[in-house]
Formats: C-alpha cells, sequence, structure tokens
C-alpha cells in the first residue's frame, strides 16, 4: 500500500472483468449498466481497514474501469455502487455496502451474518437504512499465481466408456482411517493415494465433485447451529471453497485443488464440478446486499415482470440469475473457462439446468447460453450434463436438451425403482411396479427420450441414488423419511420416493429382512451400472452408506454424511467391482440405437424373451403382474460374443429357457459376490432366484 501513488490512479482498460496485475500494476474493470458511480476500496492485508476510497473514472459502455500503477498482487479490495434506492423499479444501490466482486479469485475474512449486510430495514423492507459493513464484509485479493501442471493431460474419457462416481469432497475423506488427519476431508484428502487406489480399485473413470466454489450457508441454518453442507448457495464463481482445503505445505486453496485435478489425471480419472448458476447466495428481496444486488440487481436478477421489487425465484432459493443478459452470460462462461483452462477440469454438472436455457418465451435448447458453449474453443470439447430441471414454469425438461450434452434421467431413477422396490413393496397393487415394457425402456437408453431427437444413448445419465434423497441401503430400510435432524420439523425432503423398508423401519437384526435388502441393492447396483447410457453411482452405496433415514441431508455436515469407512460392507464393494469391471470388459449395450429387427442372417441386435423361450411381445409388456423377461444382445458388428440378461423380480426362483448355443454365466446378483460359476447349453433351463438377475455371454465354439 505504501507504494502506491494514488494522485497517478489511471483510466485504465474495460477488459478483462474483475483485477489483474499486468507486471507492473493493476487494472480494475466491473459491469454496471444502471450505477451512477464506482468506488475502489482498498484495504489493510487482513481486510479490516478500509484504507483509500478511489472513484473508477474509465467508463466504457456499461464497464467501470481503473488502472493502479506499482500496485502489486495480494492488494485487498472492495466494491461501492452509487445509484437509485428504487426497488419499485429494479435498483438497489446503496453505497453504503461494500461489495464483493464478481470476478474475485480469492476471497478474504470469514463471513459472519449481521443486520448491517441488509440495505432496506429487516422489519420495513421498502424503507433504505444505510448502514457500513465494511468492517464485516467479504472482501476480494488480487492474486497473479502460476501453477506446475508438469505433463498434466485430460484423460478425454469417451462418454460411452464413463461411469461417473458422485462424491462430496468432505464427506469422501472425513473418516478415511488411511489418510492424515488433517489431510481429511479437504481436496488433499481426494487426492491422496489410498483415495485414487480405491476409487482406481472400483472401477469408475470420473468424480463428480458437489459444489466446490465459494459458497454461504443461509442465515437460518447458522441460527440453528448448522450449514449449507452440500454448497449450492454460491457466491464466489471463480474461487475454490478454502474450507475444503488443507493449506497442507502452505499451498492456497486454488493450488491444493489444482494438486489434487492434476493427482487425479495422472491415474486416469476426470474431475467433473457441480455448479450452481442459477441463483446466488443473496436470496430473495429481503436478503443481503454482498456482490451482484448492490452492483446492478436489475441486469444481474430475474425480476417479476409486474413487480420489480420481486424476483422470479425458478431456483426455489429466492433469486434467479438472468442468463438472458449479455453481461451475465458472460459471467457465467468466462467463469465456465477459468475452471477448465486454469484449473483443469473435464466437465461441469449444471444444477438445475433449465434456468440456464430460459429465454422471454419459456425454455429453449437454442437459447444463447447453449449456442456459447458450443461454439466456445475451450468448452465445446468438456463434458456438460444437466439437471434438466427447475421449479419454474415448464422446468420439466428431460430429454430437451441440445446433442452433445448429457442429462440426469430421474426416468430411469423412477423406473428402477418401481420395478425392483414397488413391485416388491406392493405385490398386488396394479401398476405400483411399473412395467417390463417401462423396464425395458430404460434398460435400453431411453430412446423414447433422446433417440428421435438425434442424440446419443450416452447422454442418458442413469442413476438410481444421487446426494439429493436416500442412500440406496436407505431406499431400502426406511418407509419414511427421518429429517427432524434438519430443523424444519420433517417436512424438507422429497416425500415420494417410491421405497420400501423391506419389512422393518430403520436397521434390523432379522435375516429375512436383511437378506431382501440385500438382494435388493445389489440388483439395482447391476442394473444402474450394465444398462445402456453413462452409468452415475452415488459415493458410499457401493459401502452400505446410511443417513439414518434422512433423505434431504444438505445441512448435516456431520457423522451422518461422511463416509464410514470403518463399517464398510465388503462384500457389497466386492460385488460393485465385479460389475464394474464387467461392464468395462464387456459394455454389454453398445452406445448406438438398436432396431430389434433381424439382419439378412436372422441375427437380431436385440431381442426379447419370455421365461420359457417364446418371443415376448403384444400385451405381455404391460401386464404388471409379469416380472421376468430375458434380453439377448446381439452385439451384431461389435467384437464379443452375444450375451445374455435374464431378469427375475418375483417372489420365487424363475425358470428360464436358454436360446441356443453355449453359455457361459458372468453375474449373478443373487450371489453376495455376483459370483456366476454356470455353463450349460440351449434349451435347458437354469434357474434365476427371486429379485435377481443373471447376465451371461455365449461360448463360441471353434472348428
Amino acid at each position: 500500500m505504501d507504494r502506491l501513488n494514488i494522485a497517478t490512479t489511471q483510466l485504465g482498460q474495460p477488459w478483462p472483468l474483475g483485477a489483474h496485475f499486468d507486471g507492473k500494476g493493476i487494472n480494475f474493470a466491473v459491469f454496471s449498466a444502471h450505477a451512477q458511480a464506482v468506488d475502489l476500496c482498498l484495504f489493510d492485508n487482513i481486510g479490516t481497514q478500509e484504507l483509500a476510497r478511489l472513484r473508477l473514472k474509465g467508463h466504457s459502455g456499461d464497464i467501470w474501469h481503473g488502472y493502479l500503477p506499482n500496485a502489486q498482487p495480494g492488494l485487498v479490495y472492495g466494491l461501492r455502487a452509487s445509484g437509485p434506492w428504487r426497488p419499485d423499479r429494479g435498483h438497489r444501490f446503496d453505497a453504503s455496502k461494500l461489495l464483493l466482486d464478481p470476478y474475485a479469485r480469492d476471497i478474504v475474512g470469514e463471513f459472519i451474518w449481521r443486520d448491517e449486510h441488509f440495505a432496506p430495514d429487516r422489519t420495513h423492507p421498502r424503507h433504505l437504512e444505510t448502514r457500513d459493513n465494511a468492517a464485516v464484509a467479504l472482501k476480494a485479493r488480487v492474486i497473479h499465481d502460476n501453477f506446475d501442471w508438469k505433463d498434466d493431460r485430460p484423460p478425454a474419457i469417451p462418454m460411452a466408456n464413463s461411469i461417473l462416481y458422485e462424491c462430496h469432497v468432505r464427506g469422501f475423506s472425513k473418516t478415511h482411517p488411511d489418510i492424515p488427519e488433517k489431510l481429511r476431508g479437504t481436496f488433499a484428502g481426494l487426492g491422496h493415494p489410498a483415495s485414487i487406489g480405491y476409487l482406481k480399485a472400483l472401477g469408475v473413470t470420473a468424480v463428480s465433485l458437489l459444489p466446490v466454489h465459494y459458497h454461504l450457508s443461509e442465515e437460518r441454518l447458522v441460527e440453528m447451529g448448522l450449514s449449507n453442507y452440500w454448497g449450492y448457495n454460491t457466491l464466489g464463481f471463480f474461487c475454490p471453497n478454502p474450507r475444503l482445503a488443507s493449506g497442507e505445505n502452505g499451498l492456497s486453496s486454488r493450488d491444493e485443488f489444482r494438486q489434487m485435478v492434476r493427482t487425479l489425471h495422472a491415474a486416469g480419472l476426470e474431475v467433473i464440478l457441480d455448479v450452481v448458476y442459477n441463483h446466488t447466495a443473496e436470496a430473495g428481496h429481503n436478503g443481503p446486499t454482498l456482490s451482484f444486488r448492490g452492483l446492478d440487481n436489475a441486469n444481474y436478477y430475474r425480476l417479476v415482470p409486474n413487480d420489480l421489487n420481486h424476483y422470479e425465484n425458478f431456483s426455489g432459493c429466492g433469486n434467479t440469475l438472468d442468463i438472458r443478459q449479455p453481461r451475465v452470460l458472460q459471467l457465467v462462461m468466462d467463469s465456465l473457462r477459468y475452471w477448465v483452462s486454469d484449473m483443469h477440469v473435464d466437465g461441469f454438472r449444471f444444477d438445475l439446468a433449465t434456468v440456464l436455457g430460459r429465454t422471454d418465451s419459456g425454455f429453449s435448447p437454442q437459447a444463447a447460453f447453449f449456442a456459447a458453449v458450443a461454439q466456445d474453443p475451450v468448452l465445446c470439447r468438456v463434458k456438460m450434463i444437466a439437471e434438466p430441471w427447475d421449479i419454474g414454469p415448464g422446468g420439466y425438461q428431460v430429454g430437451q436438451f441440445p446433442r452433445g450434452w448429457l442429462e440426469w434421467n430421474d426416468h430411469f431413477r423412477d423406473s428402477m425403482r418401481r420395478f425392483w422396490v414397488q413391485s416388491v413393496a406392493s405385490p398386488h397393487a396394479t401398476g405400483s411396479g411399473g412395467t417390463l415394457g417401462e423396464f425395458a425402456m430404460r434398460l435400453c437408453g431411453s430412446s423414447d427420450l433422446y433417440q428421435a431427437r438425434r442424440r446419443e444413448p450416452s447422454e442418458s445419465v442413469n442413476y438410481v441414488i444421487s446426494h439429493d434423497g436416500y442412500t440406496l441401503l436407505d431406499l431400502l430400510s426406511y418407509n419414511h423419511r427421518h429429517n427432524l435432524a434438519n430443523g424444519e420439523d420433517n417436512r424438507d425432503g422429497q416425500g415420494n420416493n417410491l421405497n420400501f423398508n423391506c419389512g422393518m423401519e430403520g436397521p434390523s437384526a432379522d435375516a429375512q429382512v436383511n437378506q431382501l435388502r440385500h438382494l435388493l441393492q445389489r440388483a439395482l447396483l447391476a442394473t444402474n451400472l450394465l444398462a445402456q447410457g453413462t452409468p452415475m453411482l452415488c459415493a458410499g452405496d457401493e459401502l452400505g452408506h446410511t443417513q439414518g433415514g434422512n433423505n434431504n441431508p444438505y445441512c448435516q455436515d456431520n457423522e451422518n454424511t461422511w463416509l464410514d469407512w470403518s463399517h464398510m460392507d465388503t462384500e457389497l464393494l466386492a460385488f460393485t467391482r465385479h460389475v464394474i469391471g464387467l461392464r468395462q470388459r464387456l459394455q454389454p449395450f453398445a452406445n448406438v440405437w438398436y432396431s430389434g429387427i433381424a439382419d439378412a442372417d436372422g441375427i437380431y441386435d436385440l431381442s426379447w424373451w419370455n421365461a420359457d423361450g417364446s418371443v415376448l411381445q403384444g400385451s405381455a409388456w404391460q401386464l404388471p403382474q409379469r416380472r421376468a423377461l430375458g434380453c439377448l444382445i446381439g452385439k451384431p458388428g461389435q467384437s464379443g460374443s452375444p450375451l445374455l440378461l435374464l431378469v427375475n423380480n418375483s417372489a420365487h426362483p424363475e425358470h428360464f429357457v436358454l436360446p441356443r448355443g453355449h453359455w457361459q454365466g458372468l453375474l449373478d446378483t443373487s450371489h453376495p459376490l455376483g459370483l456366476a460359476d454356470w455353463q450349460g447349453a440351449g434349451t435347458s433351463e437354469l434357474p434365476v432366484a427371486a429379485h435377481s438377475l443373471l447376465l451371461l455371454q455365449q461360448i463360441v465354439t471353434r472348428k
């Protein structure tokens, strides 16, 4: 600070946005279309004392900018924007509020909820009560660092070969006994050899990480002594969450994240980030003024057309970012490019992604955001995964995203839960367990959703369990949600889960109850991992992880959500590894749409059979009492022998007549480890145990 000659402050340049060091000084550029002035506030190194306030005199279009000669990286700063306080017109300027730069790479301070963060009087929301919040506001620190990526290369795994592993950085390693305690629950913990060895042995190809962007815990959670564990409440779109960094060896959170990525890449594992560009941590019209709201509320957020004092709430979190606005779209694109170019991530999963495609007239796959991604030379080569819904009108858009995008397919989730779980829970309830037709449709890439739009089967992300809901074990152990610890009187969380406790609520010592749970766990895992599409495994399901029946533990940063490595189900883990190994080796379904029509030699690419060897056709597809079928995958034009999948979810064994040829068992989900030591000839009968499936491969004899 002593070296700055404030009298020589220059106009600077309007690009790039944010604060950037050029070797001789720092350029500052910030967007606001409606501000009347923007001030740059400089602070001491820890951000507690405001040392200077400088007017950004450069004004190019909607960009305010200035240049500080001799300023160095490490400088701590904030912004103040002057303009009208007219919530009725969408403007919420209040120069008494210190604002965080939306492009901050490093955030200084520990956020504490205080009345000073709120521009309006909290009891009279339309009235402005100016209170300076600089002492408690978050600030940005200018960075200028270079990371030695060495020979890092993206694994670039084709989607057809990908297996996603959804996990939380903290929850994955927080209790891992083979990781040093100071590294547990951090980027360094996930990049530790023990973590990487586990992931490689499991066989997954990518970690899909819950949000790592800088986020805030909502005020009501803090007041209850809780926190936003999942992290879907972003404030800093360019800044990794420092609470997920160990600080080991003096590394910044950025470098610890980069080191984790580099180590995972060296092991052939991709890194996909769950990102939240649908809303920010500033909440609704009564929320705090921390950054975007104070800089240009009317541009950053979608406001109710006939009531500009309020926000469109398509996110369910109080506000919705307005991606229709060019500078907001630029913010999102700049952030995404930063995480690919500077942080080397391999893709993104977009929370409530319908928001990103909302135009003036509703969702469109031709929206500006999708067009910008498609033409971007950096982003067009990484994986883009949509959570294809939001809570606004017309928000459910499964199957409607652009070609090349992947989508979380909740049709797959619900269909497999109906088939395997609800049919057991209510065996005599007509239609409660789905149909063979529904099961087959989801097993084979959900062609009803994707094929007509010329999208590939791999664009369906198949999952039975995600972070948002019950664990796999809890799905089969609880009939009712047990969310009291969340402080919302058990009202939160999904009510319709298609779950079944198998005869007893919670943990059980009953052998029959546990046997059924084990059978259904293995059947669901195998179906998910073998089906056509891109499988996603939720971390811990392969270990028998439980959250005690809590199906919405977003605020539980404790043993309920941390993986319990000391009580892992070793047999289930071995089973999961076996199934993943089969998928990797055999690729049971190719990434093509099957016709079900015989070729010139009378060979079908895919055919369906009843247990007695007759062709499954007609009304049998829709009969709810039918719970068994065979699927013969001919694999024409592919290497490898035909495969046969036999499925039986009835309450008793089913004897299947095998097609002609000699067959070798590869997987039997009725076995705790999935082993299937069986060989036999076609036309013989093979028993398939209740609530299980078998995978067989034809043995080709050489003449």
